[in-house]
């Protein structure tokens, strides 16, 4: 028999939710209590991990998807077949990206390049598509987009990942303006300099040379995104936050980075 009090929990789905933000937030929405959770990622083994480890630690209700989000079919499917108690996406933290290489442009790899933009965008896209839909027709829902300073601040050999990052600025202020009326709410959020896998993705697992971006400096961790996160997604129903930037106190922007002594 189901719980009358899970019912009332709202449903928070989070893509890339395999390490980083997307796992740290998964993490603190669990320990709200608040929260039903979709995870979903590419490693399912990583989810299996998390979803026993939230569940064992937190009581959590959790279903796991595992797919890639550049496959629109495939996605759309996974969605289709879920639990009826998931069903009703409250909340979409639409986190899945990533970076594969740091070279000028002129010396750019059109592979890496095809993966980033297929990623970060086309996925960000199908994922953000498939649930607005469904928020829309349900009145109302929060989707949050995981953007970067990147995306309004392009830096040198940073070129095509900050070309999809400015996408995600646009798409979701397109997305602000064309969801007027539906009761749903966007969020994008910035960061800058976030120490998790994806330096060490960006390098092609180069440790050395992933270390070297967060050298000298304090930067943000996956918790500090996924607190911004919660917030930006519990405020009243009348207020929505468009977009955050949040940046290490050592970091003004993608240019002036400061040392620590």
């Amino acid at each position: 028999m189901q719980n009358p009090e899970s019912d009332m929990k709202k449903v928070a789905m989070i893509t890339g939710a395999t390490s980083g933000i997307g796992e740290a937030t998964a993490r603190l929405f669990a320990q709200t209590g608040d929260y039903k959770l979709i995870i979903a990622g590419r490693r399912a083994d990583r989810l299996k991990e998390l979803k026993k480890e939230l569940k064992e630690s937190y009581g959590t209700q959790v279903h796991v998807l595992s797919f890639d989000v550049r496959d629109y079919q495939r996605g759309r499917a996974a969605l289709d077949s879920m639990p009826e108690a998931f069903r009703h996406i409250d909340i979409l933290v639409n986190n899945a990206g990533r970076a594969t290489d740091l070279v000028k442009f002129q010396e750019g790899d059109i592979r890496n390049w095809d993966e980033v933009i297929d990623i970060n965008i086309k996925g960000f896209i199908y994922m953000a598509r498939i649930i607005s839909e469904r928020m829309a027709q349900q009145g109302g829902g929060h989707i949050v987009n995981l953007g970067s300073i990147a995306g309004t601040e392009a830096y040198e050999a940073g070129n095509v990942y900050c070309a999809t990052k400015h996408a995600v600025h646009a798409l979701s202020r397109g997305m602000r303006i064309d969801l007027l009326g539906t009761g749903v709410k966007i969020t994008e959020i910035r960061p800058g300099k976030v120490e998790t896998e994806f330096s060490l993705i960006r390098f092609h697992g180069d440790k050395e040379k992933a270390d070297k971006v967060y050298e000298g400096i304090r930067p943000l961790r996956g918790d500090d995104i996924a607190r911004t996160i919660l917030w930006a997604v519990t405020q009243p129903p009348h207020v929505n936050i468009d977009e955050i930037v949040v940046t290490p106190v050592s970091q003004a922007n993608s240019y002036y980075n400061k040392k620590e002594m």
